[in-house]
């Protein structure tokens, strides 16, 4: 090989290389941003959990205990005979 071409070479390698280097920081640029929206969402989504969460709680605590059952029959024992 020449060492005209070579250098050549070596210097298109670089070029792609660069060009190549450019498009990934303009990805990483944008998936950088991609995760700060979705961080962002995804807390507004886990307060907006929490709050429901506490309502319900709070609903949970208004509801009257159940009444107790009245009367207990055994498994088995159905007041029939046998």
């Amino acid at each position: 090989m020449h060492p005209e071409s070579t250098v050549e070479h070596i210097a298109e390698r670089v070029e792609r290389l660069l060009v190549r280097y450019e498009e990934l920081q303009r990805t990483n640029a944008l998936l950088s941003s991609q995760v700060q929206t979705l961080t962002q969402e995804r807390d507004s989504l886990r307060s907006r959990l929490a709050a429901a969460r506490g309502r319900i709680e709070a609903l949970l605590d208004r509801l009257p205990a159940p009444a107790a059952a009245t009367e207990v029959v055994p498994l088995g024992d159905h007041g029939g005979t046998v």
